[in-house]
């Protein structure tokens, strides 16, 4: 998927296909009662919220839930790591999309010396096991990643500075974690290769166009859908019906 949109219109045009695309897969997952887990990661200013706001802008907001994911808190650090991960997923036949995620323990934790490291080494093999728990049963599981260069980085970074509405994206941490860009991408290589499974796969989408990247979320995430409700014989929505007659995007 290399597109980029020669204007405006037709990335509008394409993104609210790809909406109402989402907007029969969410009905159907529904009625099949069948949970979708959507995890997004990737470097600071990769564009993870306006992806996330592109994708759920047209769904029933009723099935729904979005979870902003932060540092632990105090009460949450005295249980494993995964139960608060647990604690937030989606009832069967709903979606819960997850901006960061349980990934922080090999990411964030890792390179701030917040689990040491047998703790972040085993958690390879204890996220692989939580996430076939869900697929096994009655779950799908897709795993974003944004993927911008450091430049690209640093515009966006310069952007909101200079930006009175987008001054309260940027903080000292984004700046720190910037000086450590190297070290996170050796460790989001690894999370790659050893997370990267049939089950829940990782998508990295190519993020410096940020329209690209939202059409490309979509696209990738109702792939995925369509070919595992194959393999299971789950009935889905067929997609790309025709939503020219709709309202604008």
């Amino acid at each position: 998927m290399n597109q980029r949109y020669e204007n405006k219109k037709e990335y509008k045009k394409e993104l609210k296909q790809l909406q109402y695309d989402m907007l029969n897969v969410q009905q159907h997952l529904f009625n099949q009662k069948v949970g979708l887990v959507l995890v997004f990661e990737g470097m600071d200013a990769a564009g993870k919220g306006g992806a996330i706001k592109r994708l759920t802008e047209r769904l029933d907001p009723r099935g729904l839930m979005v979870h902003a994911i932060s540092a632990p808190q105090t009460h949450e650090q005295r249980y494993h790591y995964l139960q608060r991960f647990w604690r937030k997923l989606p009832q069967h036949g709903q979606i819960g999309i997850f901006d960061r995620s349980w990934y922080g323990r090999v990411l964030v934790e890792r390179i701030e010396g917040f689990a040491k490291k047998p703790e972040w080494e085993r958690a390879f093999k204890e996220i692989k096991d939580f996430e076939r728990t869900l697929t096994d049963e009655s779950y799908i599981v897709v795993k974003c990643w944004l993927h911008i260069t450091k430049e690209e980085q640093l515009d966006r970074f310069e952007e909101r500075r200079n930006d009175p509405y987008k001054q309260w994206k940027l903080t000292d941490e984004d700046w720190r974690n910037r000086e450590k860009w190297s070290n996170y991408v050796i460790a989001a290589e690894e999370m790659f290769k050893q997370t990267h499974t049939e089950n829940a796969p990782w998508i990295i989408v190519e993020a410096n166009d940020k329209k690209y990247a939202r059409t490309a979320v979509l696209k990738s995430i109702l792939e995925h859908i369509m070919q595992v409700c194959k393999e299971k014989g789950i009935p889905v929505a067929k997609l790309n019906n025709d939503v020219s007659q709709g309202e604008e995007a």
